[in-house]
């Protein structure tokens, strides 16, 4: 259950349900598998193995977790049917399909084709810091996130969130660390991959793999006016990442040090495990996430930042 990214949302109020409610709340979106004639379905699954509970709880910390499952029909496959439905026509009434028609034989081949398609399943989660105020979904990307965000919102009725606003430019900050890496505190390393970006919409992007980024060839980019856009990062002999300057973290992995410490407890319950594991994931992500917002200069006082607007479930429907 270890996350493997982290995309991190802002809570501009506190969290304050009580588990029961939000158990209450999510049984509205429970996962349910796509139906003959359906493409995708969304909902919200067990985070825990066998487990029925949508949610779990250990002290300040809630995870939870949606499953995805979508039908696989190749756009070759489709497209084939297609032509050879066209071609029946145009032989057989001597006349020309038009694209009007060929829309509506699509839609037809793709409903006869569902029931037979095969489907594909993904799982996002999400854990909520109420002590901290964080919502931290394990996405790659922001769309994947809204997917689960939404949903949440759907079901609490509004999820008062947003992103993190920082007092410095994250790329600035970034960019300081390697013209100055004493900037960086003693719980950080860099690690030897980073992006460079010309400030420019259009501007080069040069990609740094396996090289030490204090060199002098990366200087000499950064001395023609290139920022860090991403940048590996060691912490705390805990774990490894690639932050972005939009506070994606991804490529998270968390030491052999640190697994060898829930290793040692010798659980062999799957659900005691997974209680394990989450606990010691989410106490040491309180840390580093804490660490790494004061390296990146800090975060404006709610009193200096835009409320976010209330999006309820209804308003969200009309729109």
């Amino acid at each position: 259950m270890w996350f493997k990214n982290l995309i991190l949302y802002r809570f501009s109020k506190p969290f304050e349900y009580a588990a029961e409610t939000i158990e209450e709340k999510l049984a509205e979106q429970r996962f349910r598998p796509c139906g003959r004639s359906e493409m995708t379905s969304y909902g919200l699954v067990s985070p825990v193995p066998n487990g029925n509970s949508l949610i779990h709880t250990s002290g300040p910390f809630l995870i939870v977790t949606a499953r995805k499952e979508e039908k696989i029909l190749p756009a070759s496959v489709i497209r084939d049917a297609l032509n050879e439905k066209i071609e029946t026509i145009e032989h057989e009434q001597s006349r020309k399909v038009f694209k009007k028609e060929k829309d509506q034989l699509k839609d037809e081949i793709i409903l006869d084709l569902l029931p037979q398609a095969f489907c594909r399943s993904s799982r996002t989660s999400a854990y909520i810091d109420s002590r901290n105020g964080w919502l931290i979904v394990d996405a790659a990307s922001f769309r994947k996130a809204e997917e689960l965000t939404c949903t949440l919102r759907k079901c609490l009725g509004s999820l008062p969130v947003l992103s993190p606003a920082l007092k410095s430019a994250p790329a600035t900050m970034m960019t300081g660390w390697l013209q100055q890496s004493a900037n960086l505190s003693p719980s950080f390393t860099l690690g030897d991959e980073c992006e460079l970006k010309e400030p420019s919409e259009e501007g080069g992007i040069i990609r740094c793999k396996r090289i030490d980024l204090l060199s002098e060839e990366v200087s000499l980019h950064l001395a023609s006016g290139k920022q860090v856009s991403r940048i590996a990062l060691h912490w705390n002999e805990s774990l490894d990442c690639i932050l972005g300057t939009d506070l994606c973290i991804r490529r998270l992995k968390f030491t052999d040090t640190l697994q060898e410490q829930s290793d040692s407890l010798n659980i062999e319950d799957k659900a005691g495990r997974y209680d394990a594991d989450f606990t010691l994931m989410t106490l040491t992500l309180e840390r580093f996430l804490s660490e790494l917002i004061d390296i990146l200069g800090g975060e404006e006082s709610h009193s200096t930042r835009p409320e976010p607007e209330e999006i309820t479930e209804t308003e969200s429907a009309e729109a």
